[in-house]
């Protein structure tokens, strides 16, 4: 005792491997043997890494989202994919993309929604549903897998989502209930587990991590009579959930008819006693003990404290692994040279979380005095942390202690401001504008590289980079657009850029994750008190700024936004956290005011990211996150445009919330879910002004005019004309020129028609 496991591990390999062969695939420079090549190398590898674990997830592995893998699995294909000739593969890419590499007819398909996996920087294909929707098993990917494994001594546990979460993540289109697939669900479901049986696997992995959610009755009734369905295939069945406590979930989620039950302590460490009370005592209880969400060390000794006692109790029954899957952390802090010793002392990426469910287990197992020496050194790394002057700013905490509540205002109502900000900027109708970023090109990631390594001085760089922003803003103004960026060619990520410049963050040189698909973010790790030593964009704003007669927006990451997309400390209360980003971002946007930009874009993409998966615990959230956003931006003169952005999750639910920002301008992810967002506004009147973005980034394709003409038809039934803006989703870093000047042009276009319809 007790027995250790892992839900999941890194899929993109600890160099990005993956996200290479992927890129190099959808370019049609490599083929579907190759891509394979990769993508079993990367299996292979990850299994050996966990081959000291007592059972090794298996299927957790996919090409670009395991959501999207589930539907290929459960034969869940939009009919407008379904009818589509070509393999499994290009469909595949198809529903993720909106378009299969090297596809003979170049066809655009429309691609899968795109949101967050519950509240991480993870994004998912929505499943689609409809009230004719017939799923058609096809287990061949999880039963290759398995097999593979298990040819490399691999006692492979497989993963699986399970059938409540995957019918809840998805959308019925028409509006049917998505519960009444559940029979026929059920059956593809018992098929694939006989079929898992059938490999010889004693466990299953079911994730099902919408028990840490509020859930009406009829979805809780739900889940006794999907398991006690589920069983008799003479697996076992390892009921996981994770991200939270399951409160009213509890006595639900321990009697169901499985055979184990997976917790996540990080969240959910005050219920364990009630579970070890209330499960019966022939099913195994899975502790998540380790933070699979975050890169600090965990205090061993601590742990041993309260493990001891559980392990005594429950024996053989024990079970230990990470709290969720290791998806959302780096792979292997042995790679690192660019972090201080100290720091990287106090630190533990997804190989070193193993590590230490190793010694947590061994120690249970043998005593704690054969692993004296790992448990001191723990303890010490601990200790060095929580005393470490480095964490602390006595500067950042008076400037806390000095913020007044009018700061957070701005000085006259949106109707006031918008009639000065016309006045201003005099743009006409429909404005033209994009998000911020252009493409990364080759040369950019070059230049970008040889600054870092010490090849290009900083006065070749920086004449480099002005070469860019003057060739980027040319090519915005032969486009047509009314309010320009400067391209954002400085920057290699939208918070790392910035976590560069602010005292309180560290950067790390391999500490990679996935986002979706082959998009990777290197979460900058931010250990201390943040504060801002010196301006960080004002200087590109203003040279870019006096290079045309257009507006020229300046841009920056929001408070909220640096706060979820960094790896957090987690020895001060979050709320505390993000009000000393919010007061950095502060003292950038009055410094951009003082420069002469009169808009100042504050991108909180990751706003809505952060709201607890329990709408109980929403206000307090939105409160301080909200507070922080005012605070960042509303210093400024009334006739200075805010602008913030936000991208890729349901919003319809927070737009009070959002429309207490008070930004002047809110650009919005629409296109992908068909201006679902809208719907909103039947019963919310939105008072300021809004670009819902009609041209979907996250995908090769090209819109046609009348396309977007159409989305930007339906928010005008909502929102008055006046109010309106065109632009993409989001920033278009990851597209190619080739890709994006059409794209842009026939959003000129479709604003231009537009402007004539209403005149």
């Amino acid at each position: 005792m007790p027995l250790i496991h892992n839900l999941g591990f890194p899929r993109i390999g600890a160099q990005r491997e993956l996200k290479f062969a992927l890129e190099s695939y959808w370019r049609g420079e490599s083929t579907d043997e190759a891509l394979e090549e990769t993508a079993a190398g990367l299996r292979s590898l990850h299994w050996q890494q966990q081959q000291e674990l007592d059972l090794v997830p298996v299927g957790d592995f996919s090409l670009y989202d395991q959501v999207l893998d589930m539907s290929f699995t459960l034969g869940n294909l939009p009919a407008r994919i379904r009818t589509l000739a070509g393999s499994e593969l290009e469909n595949y890419f198809r529903l993720a993309r909106g378009r299969a590499p090297q596809d003979p007819k170049n066809q655009d398909i429309a691609a899968g929604e795109l949101t967050k996996w519950f509240d991480s920087n993870y994004h998912y294909i929505v499943p689609e549903f409809d009230a004719n929707t017939r799923f058609q098993l096809d287990p061949s990917r999880l039963l290759s897998q398995v097999v593979e494994a298990r040819t490399q001594g691999i006692n492979a546990k497989p993963v699986i989502i399970g059938p409540l979460t995957y019918l809840r993540l998805g959308k019925a289109r028409d509006g049917s209930d998505r519960l009444r697939l559940l029979p026929q669900l059920l059956k593809e479901y018992k098929a694939l587990l006989e079929a898992l049986q059938a490999t010889g696997v004693e466990w299953v992995q079911i994730d099902e991590p919408i028990l840490v959610t509020e859930l009406e009755p009829q979805w809780q009734r739900a889940f006794p009579q999907t398991y006690h369905e589920l069983r008799g295939t003479g697996l076992k069945l390892l009921l996981a959930t994770y991200f939270g406590e399951l409160q009213e979930n509890l006595q639900l989620a321990c009697e169901l008819p499985v055979d184990g039950l997976h917790i996540d302590t990080i969240n959910g460490r005050d219920e364990i006693s009630k579970v070890i009370d209330w499960l019966p005592i022939h099913k195994v209880l899975s502790l998540g003990i380790i933070n699979g969400r975050n890169i600090w060390k965990s205090d061993l000794n601590g742990l041993l404290d309260w493990l001891e006692p559980i392990a005594k109790r429950l024996q053989e029954r024990l079970w230990l692994a990470p709290s969720c899957s290791l998806l959302h952390v780096p792979v292997d802090l042995s790679t690192e040279t660019l972090i201080a010793p100290d720091v990287r002392d106090w630190l533990a990426f997804a190989v070193q979380k193993l590590d230490e469910l190793q010694t947590i287990a061994c120690a249970l197992r043998h005593g704690r005095e054969p692993f004296a020496d790992a448990l001191a050194n723990n303890a010490a790394a601990i200790t060095a942390r929580n005393t470490s002057p480095k964490t602390q700013s006595p500067v950042v905490r008076q400037a806390m202690a000095q913020v007044e509540p009018g700061m957070a205002s701005r000085q006259s109502p949106f109707a006031t401001r918008a009639t000065l900000q016309q006045e201003s900027l005099a743009l006409p109708l429909y404005p033209t504008t994009s998000i911020g970023s252009f493409p990364q090109t080759p040369a950019i990631r070059q230049a970008r590289k040889r600054f870092r390594q010490g090849q290009l001085s900083d006065c070749e760089y920086e004449h480099f980079l002005k070469e860019e922003i003057r060739d980027c803003l040319q090519r915005q103004e032969a486009i047509g657009l009314d309010v320009l960026v400067h391209g954002e060619s400085e920057r290699n990520d939208m918070v790392e850029y910035f976590s560069e410049h602010l005292e309180g963050y560290i950067r790390s040189e391999n500490g990679w994750v996935q986002s979706y698909g082959s998009r990777c973010v290197k979460p900058p790790i931010l250990f201390g008190d943040v504060s801002r030593p010196t301006s960080m964009t004002v200087a590109w704003a203003a040279y870019a700024q006096s290079q045309t007669l257009k507006p020229v927006k300046g841009m920056l990451t929001g408070p909220v936004t640096m706060l979820n997309w960094s790896f957090v400390r987690d020895d001060q209360p979050r709320a505390q956290t993000c009000l000393q980003l919010a007061l950095a971002v502060r003292e950038e946007v009055l410094d951009l005011e003082r420069e002469g930009i009169k808009l100042i874009q504050i991108d909180e993409a990751a706003l809505r990211e952060g709201l607890p998966l329990r709408r109980s615990q929403w206000e307090g959230y939105l409160e301080w996150a909200v507070e922080c956003f005012r605070l960042s931006a509303n210093g400024v003169a009334d006739a200075t445009q805010i602008h913030t952005h936000m991208c890729y999750s349901e919003f319809n639910d927070i737009m009070a919330a959002i429309a207490t920002l008070d930004a002047d301008v809110i650009t919005i992810e629409t296109s992908r879910s068909d201006m679902e967002l809208l719907d909103a506004f039947d019963e919310f009147a939105y008072p300021n002004s809004i670009g819902p973005g009609v041209y979907d980034i996250h995908s090769p394709n090209i819109p046609e005019v009348a396309h977007m003409v159409q989305l930007m038809n339906k928010a005008a039934q909502r929102i008055p004309a006046a109010r309106l803006w065109v632009n993409p989703d989001c920033g278009l870093k990851t597209r190619q020129w080739e890709e994006v000047a059409p794209a842009l042009i026939n959003m000129v276009q479709a604003a231009l028609l537009l402007r004539q319809k209403a005149t």
